[in-house]
């Protein structure tokens, strides 16, 4: 009893620890309740060490710790949710250098608390996985628009169009942040929060959320959200400009010009409190400034921008394709378990890039041969790694070998091409035109480089064959083993990439199997039996997920 009642003490005062650090600070005496809540909610953020976790990275623990198969509305006691925390700083503190390692206990215990209390109100022991995610999801690292792109991924259906319902929880778990750390009554959820947002009924795609989450000024009730990420920006700015206040002779952070006194600024310290003398009044408009130029490069930029150098009104955020981005099928791979998918986790995001189609100077029978070997490859990988966090990465590394191969041999054609154009003889080369000489020795020059990016090309296939090498002597050594391996080994993620040979050399007469010299037996005797090769390697070219390829690191 004495031992349960000492541990129960234990817990409320580390409950109660991120609450009295944050007062500590007096962040109550910022007049403006935008800024006060945005520091904050920034105190917590870096007292958690939750800045150093970007979106990505916890995206990717999301997935790994099976949230994507879950329900939005299914609970979690706070013992698994104190494992997934375990689960994102440990995979942290393996990304950061050993002198800036993070104390895990702690970070785990203050984000643990901060959590159940803002969520957790009436003691039920349990969150909902959506509350978790969109709290893990706002209060982490990154960059602003791609927070709001992964939200959208979980409040809009299949065809990409945002959901009204879905997006009022989303305001009902995300405002609990500001009343968690009492400004309620400023940013409380209220039942027209939404219509405030989106005051008309209507469809929502991706650009018209980010065009309205990220307008200048956005949503009263969010307005606090890309305040935060502009106060991690300027933290470290400096401006070489005295405070008319406090007669600071530099200030850190955010920089405020009064639009009406001549030369009156003010440092974010003496704006926030709201202090003013001679002439100027807190009445005025102030702008604030987030970096500093020098009179002459600010002289530089008007005359820039007078002789349209300079582009004006830049859109806040990409445009992204307005059909959403499905998740391609797996069910025709060769993995007797398909690795989980989730439509709500597939960030519905485009890099603008088209998707890799079948050049016509591909040659089937000599330059895709690597190319179906990687394919084969990967099949096999998946089918004998099975489920595991091991065979993924594998899966991954072998299927982003084999886009990387097929853009090589697409390159090597490419020249290849113009080396024969380059070749050419042509009608007036017995002529003893200048200028056709000067053409004909740049022709020339053109062919040498030619040949030495075909030559580096070739030396580059060969690279990734020894990739495939060692990949294959892995897999027989895990499968002598244990196939199903700790994912914290990350063996298949961490095999460096091959590098391309600068070196010159004459004219390639390379072919696919010249690039295999010096390549092990293993990789050639992995694939000897072709039995199926040609249904495995269709079968990979059909799947893949692109989403599932964002979430590996690798």
């Amino acid at each position: 009893m004495i031992e349960e009642g000492s541990k129960r003490g234990k817990a409320m005062v580390e409950k109660r620890q991120l609450f009295m650090e944050m007062r500590a600070q007096n962040f109550d005496v910022i007049r403006l309740s935008t800024y006060r809540t945005a520091c904050k909610l920034r105190f917590v953020q870096k007292r958690c060490n939750l800045h150093l976790v970007d979106v990505w990275n916890m995206i990717e623990a999301f997935r790994d710790n099976g949230l994507n198969t879950l329900d939005h509305n299914a609970e979690i006691n706070v013992s698994r949710l104190e494992t997934i925390l375990s689960s994102i700083y440990y995979q942290l503190n393996k990304r950061l250098p050993t002198t800036h390692q993070i104390n895990v206990e702690q970070s785990i215990g203050l984000l643990l608390n901060f959590m159940v209390a803002t969520y957790d109100s009436e003691s039920h022991g349990k969150l909902t996985v959506f509350s978790m995610k969109a709290m893990l999801a706002t209060m982490c690292g990154g960059k602003i628009v791609d927070k709001l792109r992964y939200i959208f991924s979980q409040i809009s259906d299949s065809s990409g169009v945002m959901v009204f319902a879905k997006f009022d929880q989303f305001l009902r778990e995300v405002l609990k942040l500001p009343t968690a750390v009492f400004e309620g009554p400023s940013f409380g959820y209220t039942e027209h929060s939404v219509r405030t947002c989106f005051p008309q009924q209507k469809k929502i795609m991706l650009n018209t959320f980010l065009d309205v989450l990220m307008a200048d000024p956005p949503p009263q009730c969010l307005v606090w959200l890309p305040l935060m990420h502009r106060l991690a920006n300027v933290e470290n700015v400096f401006h070489p400009v005295e405070c008319s206040y406090c007669r600071s002779e530099s200030m850190m952070g955010f920089r405020y010009r009064c639009q009406q006194c001549h030369g009156y600024q003010l440092c974010q310290s003496c704006f926030w409190r709201g202090h003013a003398n001679g002439p100027h009044s807190n009445q005025h408009q102030m702008k604030e400034h987030s970096s500093w130029k020098s009179p002459a490069k600010k002289l530089s930029h008007a005359i820039s921008k007078s002789l349209g150098c300079v582009p004006i009104g830049e859109p806040p955020h990409p445009v992204f394709p307005e059909q959403a981005e499905r998740p391609q099928e797996l069910t025709h791979t060769v993995q007797p378990k398909p690795v989980a998918n989730n439509m709500n986790d597939t960030m519905l995001m485009s890099s603008g890039a088209p998707t890799p189609t079948k050049s016509v100077l591909e040659s089937p029978s000599r330059l895709d041969e690597e190319h179906r070997l990687i394919a084969r490859y990967a099949a096999r990988l998946a089918a004998e790694a099975g489920n595991s966090t091991v065979g993924v990465s594998h899966y991954c590394l072998a299927h982003h070998l084999s886009d990387l191969f097929r853009e090589i041999l697409q390159e090597i054609q490419r020249l290849r091409l113009e080396h024969e154009q380059a070749s050419q003889p042509t009608p007036e080369k017995g002529q003893q035109n200048p200028t056709l000489l000067t053409e004909l020795r740049l022709l020339r020059h053109r062919k040498d480089e030619l040949e030495r990016r075909m030559s580096a090309l070739q030396e580059s296939r060969r690279e990734l064959m020894v990739q495939l090498e060692g990949l294959m002597r892995l897999l027989k050594s895990q499968s002598g083993g244990s196939p199903h391996s700790s994912p914290s080994h990350g063996a298949g993620c961490s095999m460096p990439m091959p590098i391309r040979s600068t070196s010159a050399g004459s004219t390639p007469t390379h072919t696919p199997q010249d690039c295999l010299a010096g390549v092990g037996g293993d990789v050639l005797e992995a694939f000897a039996q072709d039995d199926g090769g040609e249904e495995e390697e269709t079968n990979m070219r059909n799947g893949g997920d692109r989403g599932e390829s964002n979430s590996c690191s690798c």
